[in-house]
């Protein structure tokens, strides 16, 4: 058995596996042949989108809520959340008959707040971001005697984080590593526990994403510096992380990797298209960061927490629109023609003949800076990759057209 001290052990783990059990899904965790091919290492994904609410952010609310006294059921809880702690909150509160208020940031994604308050709870929009949220929520707890259930800090919610460890090994016990997203660090810490005791040569290995650092700027003993950048990983982009799973963390020295948005957004078109699911930008991030570092775990079995798959449906547009342009598969280019007839057949007759599909066309003949008696037309073509598009490109300007790609 291990023992953290204050914060979680294993033996709360193991109660709350037991103490949860039958309202949360056993979520399915399976071998990715494909993924495994493109990134080298033995990729097993732990499917936690499949649960009800859309993320793993059941197992710690409903263990939190599990523990309420009479006298605190009966007054009611409130929580913050960027969207699924707040769905968790809600579900199992309203299943419990437990009244829940839910604070969440203001340009929370539509998602998110329709479906908490579907599930029964009060949503109240309020702060730019989780910190204002949070003094928002505690607001609340002072003026309507309510209860308040932590999305992270707090060894009750980062115990029952925790099965989700306890149920991979169990599904999988080969496993080398775990790769997890992390935010405020409440799942890494009860992951950490968890696999420490069970399981000890698996490493744990967090995600962030840039711009939203926090939690490894602390781990790291570095400043903490307010973000004013967007991210699709909104989920984990958390500017107070747990000081309790910041510290375990340390004691375990576990490392974190720091991914970019542009890795998420690939990560999140991967799991569409290779596993037919859908990835919101934290659930997809410890896949984005094994993309960004191959040689790291190439040759190693990995377990990846597709921790949520709640996104907003423009959100994921724009992700899979930008991963098909950063791939090269969907290209805009802009060709400058004469302006007599047949110049708009002679171009897409190019097209045809190298297998560029037109997605769209624009066609204007007074354009600002164009040539006398030339036009130009904006072309989005669909091409089966960078090398395809670089091909089309060339046959283009072989043909006598000038043509500039925007990337």
């Amino acid at each position: 058995m291990v023992n953290v001290g204050p914060s979680v052990s294993i033996d709360d783990v193991i109660v709350a596996q037991r103490r949860i059990a039958g309202a949360v899904a056993v979520t399915p965790a399976t071998v990715s042949r494909t993924l495994s091919a493109i990134t080298g290492a033995d990729v097993v994904v732990k499917f936690e989108n499949l649960q009800y609410t859309g993320s793993f952010k059941e197992r710690g609310a409903l263990n939190r809520l599990l523990v309420l006294s009479d006298d605190e059921r009966a007054r009611g809880v409130v929580s913050m959340s960027a969207g699924n702690h707040a769905q968790g909150v809600a579900h199992h509160a309203h299943r419990l008959g437990i009244a829940a208020t839910l604070v969440m940031p203001i340009g929370t994604p539509t998602v998110k707040v329709m479906r908490t308050r579907e599930l029964g709870a009060e949503v109240v929009l309020a702060g730019d971001d989780l910190a204002g949220a949070h003094e928002h929520a505690r607001q609340l707890v002072a003026e309507r005697e309510l209860v308040f259930v932590p999305p992270y800090d707090c060894p009750v919610v980062m115990a029952g984080q925790g099965t989700l460890a306890l149920e991979l090994l169990e599904q999988h016990p080969d496993l080398d590593v775990i790769i997890v997203p992390v935010g405020g660090g409440g799942l890494l810490a009860g992951c950490l526990v968890a696999s420490r005791a069970v399981a000890p040569h698996v490493e744990v290995v967090g995600v962030q994403v840039k711009g939203h650092t926090a939690f490894t700027d602390l781990l790291e003993h570095r400043d903490v510096h307010d973000p004013r950048t967007e991210t699709i990983a909104e989920g984990i982009a958390v500017q107070r992380p747990s000081p309790s799973a910041v510290r375990l963390a340390r004691q375990f020295r576990t490392s974190v990797v720091v991914v970019d948005d542009d890795a998420v957004e690939q990560a999140v078109a991967l799991y569409l298209e290779v596993e037919k699911v859908v990835a919101e930008g934290a659930g997809a991030a410890p896949l984005a960061a094994l993309l960004c570092e191959p040689d790291r775990f190439r040759g190693r079995r990995v377990g990846l927490v597709l921790s949520g798959g709640n996104i907003d449906l423009r959100i994921l547009a724009s992700a899979l629109l930008r991963a098909l342009a950063r791939t090269g598969r969907l290209t805009t280019l802009t060709v400058t023609l004469a302006d007599r007839p047949g110049s708009l057949h002679d171009v897409t007759g190019v097209l045809a003949a190298h297998g560029a599909n037109v997605v769209e066309l624009w066609h204007d003949r007074l354009k600002l800076g164009a040539r006398l008696r030339s036009a130009t037309v904006d072309i989005q073509v669909e091409t089966a990759d960078r090398q395809h598009s670089d091909t089309v490109v060339d046959a283009l300007v072989r043909a006598g057209f000038d043509v500039v790609r925007h990337e």
